[in-house]
């Protein structure tokens, strides 16, 4: 089991947002070369600004806090108050993001089904887009999710991408991709992130997921896009000075973190596996495509999934539940082989517990 002193001190399944920092990430923070980012001084930021708009193929890239904001920016960039963006029903950017494209951009979001590989029909994107008529508001902008969480993690291809792209091209539409856990995509796919970004206009990963920094995303795009994101990172306060600090753990990520993603996504598949041959419980994905599990606990099952999230912890396992009969696991750095089969071995005791007594 990796060491858990300066890691993970418990068994923590809610989220791959768990992770801290590797001891390598500590080391860079410590040694890092700083300067007043908002100055564009910072010579870490700099670097790690370069390297992320290099590896998703873009002209610049604009280091910030979180992905809600990259989000909110990439949006308010591309919409004026009373604008409309397309997007799915299941969106991060719709259901998790404070609802702040509305309330801080007056940006109207339209959405529309999510299918249950996590992309959008070409015709349902098509029907959204609104006539121009001054009852409406005007279509500015489409957003897509790469993986897409709520969806299973599902990794969307690159010719589906480019697809939506070519529709945005023909309608004068921008295109953003919520790309935080793209890197994931990439490795699952084995295709590229920069050749999976290829086809929009912006798109904004996280340094502080499964790539194990403590904090940060960075969103790229054309140096014109990135010019004007500066101006609206600064407006909602995302501005910071001596970020260096931060963004060196976010170098130590893209340089290391990103190919070892398939460890997780093959501990996922055998957790999944052992998941779902317990009574009662039935893999969403099966196989998971990434590195999240979505679990549904039967109506009739001896266990449901606030009961079985209640037994874990007594074993010293954290998880966490979307619903009474639904749950969301996601493996990361941090569950290596020896935590895996305390897992697997936890919900199997609860499991027959749970069973024997029913």
């Amino acid at each position: 089991m990796k060491d858990r002193g300066e890691g993970m001190k418990t068994i923590d399944l809610r989220s791959d947002t768990v992770t801290h920092p590797t001891q390598a990430m500590r080391d860079a923070m410590a040694r890092a070369e700083v300067g007043d980012d908002v100055y564009g001084e910072d010579p870490t930021v700099i670097r790690l600004e370069e390297m992320a708009a290099d590896r998703l193929g873009k002209e610049a890239g604009l280091f910030i806090p979180s992905g809600t904001m990259g989000n909110l920016i990439a949006v308010l960039a591309h919409c004026g108050r009373g604008d409309e963006a397309i997007l799915g029903h299941l969106a991060h950017t719709f259901l998790y993001e404070g609802g702040g494209i509305a309330a801080l951009g007056g940006v109207h979001p339209h959405t529309i089904p999510n299918q249950p590989d996590g992309t959008l029909l070409l015709e349902d994107i098509l029907g959204a887009i609104r006539p121009d008529n001054p009852h409406q508001p005007v279509t500015r902008l489409v957003c897509l999710e790469n993986t897409h969480n709520r969806c299973g993690g599902e990794a969307i291809s690159a010719a589906y991408t480019a697809a939506v792209g070519a529709l945005c091209d023909e309608r004068s539409l921008a295109l953003h991709l919520d790309g935080a856990r793209i890197f994931d995509a990439e490795v699952a796919l084995g295709v590229p992130a920069k050749e999976l970004a290829a086809p929009v206009d912006s798109v904004t990963f996280c340094l502080s997921k499964g790539l194990c920094a403590p904090v940060g995303s960075v969103l790229c795009g054309s140096a014109a896009f990135v010019e004007k994101a500066l101006r609206l990172r600064k407006m909602v306060g995302g501005g910071m000075r001596q970020a260096g600090i931060i963004a060196a753990a976010g170098i130590v990520a893209m340089t290391t973190m990103i190919d070892r993603l398939a460890e997780d996504h093959a501990r996922a598949r055998q957790l999944a596996k052992a998941l779902g041959a317990l009574p009662g419980i039935t893999l969403e994905k099966d196989p998971p495509p990434t590195s999240m599990i979505y679990l549904r606990f039967e109506e009739d099952a001896p266990l449901d999934a606030v009961t079985f999230m209640g037994a874990m912890r007594e074993e010293g396992i954290t998880l966490s539940t979307l619903s009474q009969h639904r749950m969301r696991m996601v493996v990361h750095y941090w569950i290596d082989d020896d935590a895996l089969d305390r897992v697997i071995r936890a919900a199997e005791k609860v499991a027959a517990r749970a069973e024997g007594s029913s």
